[in-house]
């Protein structure tokens, strides 16, 4: 089973792969064009996210013109500027010390996008925090994207379809989880990926997810001799207890829930899919709805002791996924 991935050792290794490529390329020269940068690596969406890094840098620097004498609202203006950007991207030059922390982001962004789309596809959502998505950040995000890009995709021409430009973040969660279910999306093998940094800096898969801790063994004391037992105390005899068991509460009835599929947040969807369900959304989703049609918690988990004896009972992603089944069977 997945564990979660370590953001240190992403950061490490992304450290290493930026430092070995930096140093290789600018030991021959002092300076990086954008068709170099579009070459740079054989894993072609490193270079995709460094020139995307660079547009969200232009983007940036263009928000500081302000100015009270001078209106740079006006359409003409706006022509004019993406004019002038599209000339500046054809003339970057970036020196080694600042290249490197952009191609050290690009990878990171890369192996979260290829390992783990599902965080990738979030953090997109929830650009910095704003409470709404953009449809023109959609398209710009995309655009830089060559891996797990349908699902993205495809909410572009959802939201395209309904002439909004702007919608609320719960409603883009909620529109990419119907298209994750629709397309019953499947992340891309990983193996490739992988094996293409590894031409650079070798990498094992497992040494970016966080460890487990080892189980602490105490030494058992040896126990104390036996004392002798107390003589007895006369206990009033107890009142008469109904022997039926005790009838639900309406409080019980609040944490109950009619249906998992319906009550799972897309993050929670997201989470089990990846860390339960080996990553596969049709899978996830068909167990979801086979617990769904049972009629009671036994059988639920006779169907995970059938299916899934191999995930590990005491990780936080199965004891929440436990907690939606049993608040479905309450």
């Amino acid at each position: 089973m997945d564990e979660r991935l370590s953001l240190k050792a992403v950061e490490d290794y992304s450290e290493d792969f930026a430092s070995k490529v930096t140093a290789s390329f600018f030991s021959k020269k002092d300076k990086i064009t954008g068709p170099e940068i579009l070459k740079l690596s054989s894993v072609h969406q490193v270079n995709l996210f460094v020139i995307r890094e660079l547009l969200r840098a232009w983007q940036y620097e263009g928000q500081k013109l302000r100015s009270p004498y001078f209106d740079y609202a006006a359409a003409e203006v706006k022509e004019e500027m993406e004019r002038f950007q599209n000339v500046l991207s054809n003339h970057i030059q970036i020196s080694k010390d600042n290249f490197q922390p952009l191609l050290k982001k690009a990878v990171s962004q890369t192996l979260f996008l290829v390992i783990d789309p599902y965080d990738f596809f979030s953090d997109i959502l929830d650009r910095q925090g704003s409470s709404h998505v953009r449809l023109t950040d959609l398209k710009n995000d995309i655009r830089y994207l060559k891996i797990n890009k349908p699902p993205l995709e495809r909410l572009v021409q959802r939201m395209g379809e309904t002439n909004v430009d702007i919608i609320a973040g719960k409603e883009a969660f909620g529109l990419l989880d119907q298209i994750l279910e629709e397309v019953s999306f499947t992340p891309e093998d990983v193996d490739g990926y992988i094996a293409e940094f590894s031409k650079i800096v070798p990498l094992k898969i497992d040494s970016l997810y966080e460890k487990k801790a080892e189980p602490i063994v105490v030494k058992k004391a040896e126990p104390p001799p036996p004392t002798p037992a107390p003589k007895p105390v006369p206990v009033p005899a107890p009142a008469t207890v109904s022997s039926s068991a005790p009838k639900a509460t309406l409080a019980d009835n609040f944490n109950r829930i009619s249906s998992i599929k319906d009550s799972l947040t897309i993050n929670q969807k997201f989470m089990f899919t990846k860390m339960l369900f080996k990553g596969d959304f049709e899978i996830f989703s068909e167990a979801v709805e086979k617990l769904d049609r049972l009629d009671n918690l036994n059988q639920a988990m006779k169907y995970f002791e059938e299916n899934y004896p191999e995930w590990d009972r005491e990780t936080e992603e199965y004891e929440e996924f436990l907690e939606m089944v049993e608040k479905r069977f309450a």
